[in-house]
């Protein structure tokens, strides 16, 4: 896996994870990575600097705060869902069959999201299925 800083067309930064540097210029060509604040696909990487240790830091010193409000925080949820939904099949209760067809390489390779129960997410994951639960919205809890 590897980490990589990107940056939309309006210029906001974020980072994701690839599973390697083809995937991730796969995935921006084919328009599946989105940023979180606006949406927009239109996303290159920028640049980074290497993660290097610096003799002697301490690791008792307290994070710090977040820098999103709650109100701002709710957005990104909802624009991350608004994006995985948009950009993915909803296959319904169908989910884990889907995900181990599309694993195994029995049905074509796509973004699908659905229900699962607890055990068959588990089950996904000790088969080595990679998943990702979607974040609920606020608005679903009324």
């Amino acid at each position: 896996m590897i980490k990589y800083r990107l940056r939309c067309a309006c210029s906001n930064e974020f980072e994701a994870w690839f599973q390697s540097s083809t995937a991730c210029d796969a995935q921006v060509q084919g328009e599946q990575v989105a940023c979180p604040r606006c949406g927009s696909h239109d996303v290159d990487k920028a640049i980074m600097a290497p993660n290097v240790a610096a003799c002697g830091n301490r690791q008792d010193e307290p994070c710090p705060p977040p820098a999103a409000t709650p109100k701002e925080l709710r957005q990104l949820v909802r624009n991350i869902h608004r994006s995985l939904v948009k950009n993915a099949e909803n296959v319904g209760t169908r989910f884990a069959d889907e995900a181990r067809k599309i694993h195994y390489q029995e049905a074509k390779a796509r973004g699908i999201y659905g229900q699962a129960s607890s055990e068959d997410a588990r089950a996904l994951v000790d088969e080595g299925i990679d998943i990702l639960a979607l974040p609920s919205l606020p608005e679903d809890a009324n």
